[in-house]
């Protein structure tokens, strides 16, 4: 039985209440969504969020680094995310907090409950998706060993630190690079714990370059690439772990392993987009990004429906998570005013040396950006968009967004085109 008609059959339930825009989630791409349909003129926007308060992650993330490209400024997580937050008070957007969304139908009817209004049911003219991202969990990694306590998530550590007020360890061994992994590195030197080492499984650091400089080697902390955690130690604590050199195919190489002896295991090893909802409501996954395919709008497969930040794709900076939630607030605005027109559809696919790219159908009509992320380091290099256009780049990573702007002068033609990033000749 459809959930829609059990929730009916048991509790009565019918459609509370007709909004324009629903956005589901109050991160920093949900905020920024709302916040652009209400200045474009919607009167009716509803934010759903699961959390006891607005803001996402960025209110426990207390380190600087926030807003340099997209304010100019250089913030903390609370005082960029607080802007956002003030602007929905001050324009009057409506939101729902401690609100789960169990169900999104195609026609954007939204399920959810919470324990103020117990079941909702809403029907929404456009529907943003902004549920970010989550943290892979060790059970995704199959690190053998006992079952300890003392083995953290990213950022669950940055929660106890940094909000609960709670010190997880003294003797920390981080593994991954990626930026929270780094930074919490950092955090743990702070205050004062000895941090064994960073590992890092492959041979090229996994967070951004200004966050190797800053959390690592300014506080000489050993940073240990193409390595990694095979096992963990400890009974009622964490007690050590072993670590292993890997060969290219990521394989421990026999005898290179040691033991590292440690309270506190923080594993920073990568981050999921939260699609269980895009996926039960039929919209099409991008099987590299983990996220919807979107057009330059930002619109999902389903008419109606966009998505934004990093629930599309986990994105670097969180500057590149607001303007995609203001593109995802202000196109589902013209939806529901009528203005959004179908255009030509010019699929891109990734090509050599990239991994995926973002939107993944354009019109080329009009300026746009693109998002790619690619498999290797490359210096020197170029990225074509099909056969008409190419932009240098002195060096991209793997773990920075390369960012492409188009000049939506129609010189791109054709039903699919290849983004590759070559060496430069």
């Amino acid at each position: 039985m459809k959930l829609n008609r059990l929730l009916k059959e048991k509790v009565g339930l019918t459609v509370q209440k007709d909004v324009d825009v629903a956005v589901i989630g109050g991160g920093a791409a949900g905020l920024a969504a709302a916040i652009e349909a209400r200045k474009e003129g919607v009167r009716n926007v509803l934010i759903l969020e699961r959390g006891e308060e607005l803001g996402g992650i960025l209110p426990q993330c207390i380190h600087t680094g926030f807003g340099l490209h997209y304010l100019g400024e250089n913030l903390t997580g609370p005082e960029y995310i607080s802007r956002f937050i003030k602007m929905v008070y001050d324009l009057g957007v409506g939101y729902k907090l401690e609100t789960m969304v169990l169900k999104i139908s195609p026609k954007r009817r939204i399920l959810g409950v919470n324990s103020v209004d117990g079941p909702l049911c809403i029907q929404a003219g456009a529907v943003v998706l902004a549920m970010g991202c989550r943290e892979r969990p060790r059970g995704a990694l199959g690190i053998p060993g006992t079952r300890p306590a003392g083995i953290f998530t990213a950022g669950t550590a940055q929660r106890l630190m940094d909000v609960e007020g709670y010190m997880p360890g003294k003797r920390v061994v981080v593994l991954g690079s990626g930026d929270v992994g780094l930074i919490m590195a950092r955090r743990f030197a702070v205050e004062g714990a000895k941090v064994k080492a960073v590992i890092e499984l492959m041979p090229y650091p996994g967070g951004l370059s200004r966050n190797v400089v800053q959390c690592l080697e300014d506080f000489e902390i050993p940073f240990l690439l193409s390595h990694t955690v095979t096992s963990t130690h400890g009974k009622g604590r964490l007690n050590g772990v072993t670590v292993a050199k890997v060969d290219e195919d990521q394989r421990p190489i026999p005898g290179t392993d040691r033991i590292i002896e440690c309270d506190t295991l923080i594993l920073s090893v990568g981050l999921i987009p939260e699609n269980e909802l895009s996926r039960e409501m039929g919209v099409l996954l991008d099987q590299k990004t983990g996220g919807p395919v979107v057009d330059e709008n930002m619109e999902t497969s389903i008419r109606g429906v966009f998505a934004c930040g990093n629930v599309v794709h986990v994105n670097d900076l969180v500057d590149h998570v607001t303007r995609s939630g203001e593109i995802a607030g202000k196109n589902a605005a013209r939806y529901v005013s009528d203005e959004l027109p179908m255009t030509r559809r010019i699929s891109l696919k990734a090509g050599r040396n990239v991994r995926y790219v973002v939107p993944q159908i354009i019109s080329c009509e009009r300026p746009l950006t693109l998002y790619l992320r690619v498999n290797r380091p490359m210096s020197r290099a170029m990225v074509n968009v099909g056969d008409e256009l190419a932009f240098f780049k002195r060096i991209v990573k793997p773990p920075q967004i390369v960012d492409i702007k188009l000049p939506g002068d129609g010189r791109i033609k054709g039903g699919k085109i290849v983004v590759s990033v070559n060496r430069r000749r």
